[in-house]
């Protein structure tokens, strides 16, 4: 079978056993703490937690992984062996509540053994035995469920069953949470297969795990004991690079003779075949023993591997609208980029090959993640950049490196150095070491860490954060009834405390929004009887409680007083027809752009919006023209907006969610018209026709990957078109003409200023000229040769009797040049002097400075050269 095929095989097999067929979740997580996607349960978290119930009681789905950095920082080792990725697809099933040990270990078997015929004396299975210290009990279930399996097939379950303790056969999502024992099966590829098991887990090429199948029955608490579930689990997770290897090594099975690789597969083949065109050289799948001694063949196969590796994670991470950055998850991807690109100039590929493999991968891919095929031309500009910007770098820090290299004593390149080539010119650590082990030498990363770290702290210490919490005791969570409009002005309230430091009051209810979500927070009044306190400021702290900050000193005597709170009705509005405005802009630069545009950040508040998102490139003003028209149009359209709470899992399918957000259970949706849906928790306007007018400012870069769009809305945007229509009347009376000849005006006039200009630089040239010819032909030759040339000039500024002294001085080798000038109520006064003259005794600045000071000015320089002013 290819890859495709074994693929589906496994789809099949799980829907036939009741599995809903579900889409692999994109590489940008939903969870903050994770870089990338990097298991097929990151998805399915919410579930085995509890936190949400899923409408399929059993799953079955094939998950895009990416595991480069964090705890899986083995960069250095993909392609140099035959089994590391940093991308790699995990094929798996789960059960939530529903089936467990019995049915998933006998439908292993099955898909295993008679389904894609793997020879059963080959495999091995291991169950959990706790050893000293390690929680829970032998898991004897698994145990006989795997015994009556390998009887049964005519095994001896003391030779096929194996046992691990906590650190290979117990699963644990954190130090707490749902855990439990795992059994994984292992095969052993050795040529006559006759080991036994004792290689399994050993860390032997020949002997590795195929399948790991988890079963969550426990509750780790943070005292460190155990409950059990009230349902059980079941995770499995299933390497499909590896087990398509194994097929395609093994000649399916028949074959055991070759070393096992993940790359000889069909997975691999298309782009192994495209850079063999491209460099005129074969992938040979040989495997180096050594960094330091690699053959010229085995240089090639490592280089052959990491790029066929590595465009495959840019290409999948970019379809789901990662792009490489300076921070993050981008640096990440930037890191693996530039990996890549070093081994494609170590092949001799020309720049932009690394791109057009991108193609390669989405022809082979696309027909299975369709994300690849939509968005295949973004996929290839996007990594064609990065790639022509790299190669930019490695030509300027390539001479540093090289000179380092050269110079380097006993062969080691400073941790200082090195770190100057990252801050620099932006070489990764891994880049400098892979450069520097080619030329024989090895990098001090002590030192650059050290250096890493003092930057560090530089960042830190110029980030000021406060945080203000309010103790256990006193968080009454106030209930915000501001979403509705009729809820704005002279609501009834309590307040429930009072925080004289900081002058925070705490309401039982509140209309107030507080900043959040880039929303900014609502002002306006909190009256008690005659007492009104103005409310400059509303936030959540790091409980949740919402704090109303007053403008002045306020008294905890009015802890439990009756009050009536108003919000700033005209802030709030402005404020909401910028919100509702990004979600439209949103939407039009997806529409234009491409739908890899996700938002990165927004701030919206009653004067203005800003924007934040992904994308590779300055926003053309052609493009930008379009958006704005597509914003206005919809607000045009005066389409109804419709809020409404949902379970997560039942918003809307074309509903959008910010991947850096953390959703419970029940979700905020906000839907415009029928073009933009968005979970979000701001407010909002009812009709776009509230909006009334868009316009955007201004589109700039904040970061590598990152643009930014600031625009207006209602009042503020009518504000900026009555004075633009101002400028442009007043313009019209100025140039007595109408609107639309404005701008022609003004360019004929630019053209004629520009010509009378280069008219009277033309004619000044002239002049300057001829005043050069008039003082040479009164220049006197005196001793040695030396001409001394001297005269008063003026009309001139200083810049330009500098520049006939130095005209004057390229005519006569040997001088001794004094010009002095006056223009306006200001006099210059320049000397130069040749070696020459300077060896006769004069001194230039002794000249300026005598001069200067006779008449109350200043000036200097040094014996050749010397100007200064009175």
């Amino acid at each position: 079978m290819n890859s495709s095929e074994v693929r589906q095989s496994f789809f099949d097999f799980f829907k036939s056993k009741g599995h809903a067929l579900v889409k692999s979740s994109p590489l940008r997580p939903d969870a903050p703490n994770l870089l990338f996607t990097n298991a097929g349960m990151n998805q399915f978290v919410p579930y085995l937690l509890g936190e949400r119930t899923s409408n399929a009681k059993r799953v079955v789905d094939t998950q895009k992984c990416i595991r480069a950095g964090g705890k899986h920082n083995d960069l250095d080792d993909v392609g140099f062996d035959t089994y590391h990725h940093t991308f790699f697809e995990m094929l798996g099933n789960w059960s939530f509540g529903d089936f467990f040990k019995k049915e998933i270990i006998e439908w292993a078997w099955e898909l295993l053994i008679y389904v894609w015929k793997f020879p059963k004396n080959r495999l091995y299975a291991t169950v959990y035995r706790p050893g000293a210290g390690d929680p829970a009990k032998f898991d004897s279930n698994s145990y006989e469920i795997w015994k009556s399996i390998f009887v049964k097939e005519g095994l001896d379950p003391n030779v096929h069953i194996r046992y691990g303790g906590k650190g290979d056969n117990f699963w644990m999502m954190g130090d707490t949470g749902p855990c439990g024992p795992c059994s994984e099966i292992h095969i052993d590829l050795t040529l006559n297969g006759d080991t036994k098991g004792e290689l399994v887990n050993r860390g032997n090429v020949r002997c590795i795990e195929l399948w790991n199948l988890v079963f969550m029955q426990f509750n780790a608490l943070s005292d460190g004991t155990f409950t059990t579930l009230p349902k059980f689990n079941v995770d499995t997770g299933m390497g499909f690079e590896r087990v398509v290897g194994i097929m395609a090594k093994t000649k399916n099975f028949t074959d055991f003779s070759a070393l096992p690789s993940n790359y000889d597969s069909d997975l691999f083949a298309d782009i192994f075949h495209a850079i063999e065109g491209m460099c005129g050289q074969k992938y040979g799948g040989s495997v180096p023993s050594s960094r330091e001694k690699m053959s010229e063949e085995e240089s090639v196969d490592f280089a052959f591997r990491a790029i066929a590796d590595h465009i495959r994670a840019l290409t999948f991470a970019v379809a789901d609208g990662i792009f490489p950055s300076n921070e993050g998850r981008g640096y990440v991807l930037r890191r693996i980029l530039r990996r890549a690109v070093t081994f494609c100039n170590n092949l001799g590929l020309k720049t932009g090959s690394f791109a057009e493999l991108s193609h390669v991968v989405v022809g082979k891919m696309g027909e299975i993640f369709g994300e690849l095929i939509e968005n295949a031309e973004t996929i290839h500009r996007v990594i064609c950049s990065e790639e022509v910007a790299f190669n930019r770098t490695l030509d300027r820090g390539m001479g540093i490196l090289n000179d380092l290299i050269a110079e380097s004593k006993n062969k080691i390149i400073s941790g200082a150095d090195a770190f100057l080539l990252y801050d620099t010119y932006g070489f990764p650590l891994d880049l400098t070491q892979l450069i520097a082990s080619n030329g024989g030498c090895k990098v001090d990363t002590a030192v650059f860490e050290e250096e890493m770290e003092k930057q560090r702290v530089r960042a830190r210490s110029s980030q000021k954060k406060s945080e203000i919490c309010l103790s256990s005791d006193r968080a009454n969570k106030t209930s915000f009834i501001g979403y509705d409009a009729s809820n704005a002005l002279n609501i009834p309230c309590k307040i429930l405390d009072v925080i004289a430091d900081g002058n925070y009051i705490i309401l039982d209810k509140t209309p107030f929004y507080a900043e959040c979500g880039g929303q900014a927070c609502d002002t306006g009044t909190i009256q008690l009887g005659e007492l009104v306190l103005n409310v400059t400021s509303v936030f959540r702290d790091k409980n949740g409680q919402i704090l109303h900050q007053i403008d002045g000193d306020i008294s905890e005597n009015l802890r439990g007083s009756e009050a009536r709170a108003s919000i700033n009705m005209r802030e709030r509005q402005n404020s909401a027809r910028n919100h509702t405005a990004t979600h439209i802009l949103h939407w039009a630069l997806r529409s234009v752009l491409g739908t890899h545009v996700n938002q990165a950040g927004s701030c919206v508040d009653p004067k203005r919006l800003r924007f934040d998102f992904n994308h590779f490139e300055a926003v053309s003003h052609e493009n930008l023209a379009e958006i704005e028209k597509l914003v206005q149009g919809k607000i045009l359209e005066c389409s109804a907006i419709s809020i409404f709470e949902t379970e997560f899992d039942k918003k809307p399918a074309d509903c959008i969610a910010n991947f850096d957000e953390k959703y419970g259970d029940i979700v905020r949706v906000v839907r415009v018209g029928e073009y933009s849906t968005e979970l979000c928790g701001g407010c909002h306007v009812r009709n776009t026709s509230e909006i009334c007018f868009f316009k955007i400012l201004g589109e700039s870069s904040i970061s590598s990957g990152i643009r930014r769009i600031e625009a207006i809305t209602g009042e503020e945007a009518f504000k900026l078109a009555n004075a633009q229509f101002a400028c442009v009347s007043n313009l019209t009376k100025v140039f007595s003409c109408k609107n639309e000849d404005v701008v022609p005006r003004i360019s004929a006039l630019l053209e004629k200023t520009s010509k009378l200009e280069m008219e009277v630089k033309a004619a000044r040239n002239s002049i300057l000229a001829d005043t050069v010819a008039t003082l040479a032909a009164e220049a006197k030759s005196i001793e040695g040769g030396i001409y001394e040339v001297s005269g008063q000039v003026d009309g001139f500024s200083a810049d330009e009797i500098r520049s006939i002294a130095t005209s004057l001085a390229k005519k006569f080798t040997e001088h001794a040049i004094v010009l002095t000038g006056k223009s306006g109520t200001k006099s210059a006064v320049i000397a130069m002097c040749s070696p020459k003259a300077v060896s006769s005794g004069r001194n230039a600045g002794d000249i300026v400075k005598e001069t200067c000071t006779k008449h109350g000015g200043n000036g200097g320089g040094n014996k050749s050269f010397a100007m200064g002013g009175f």
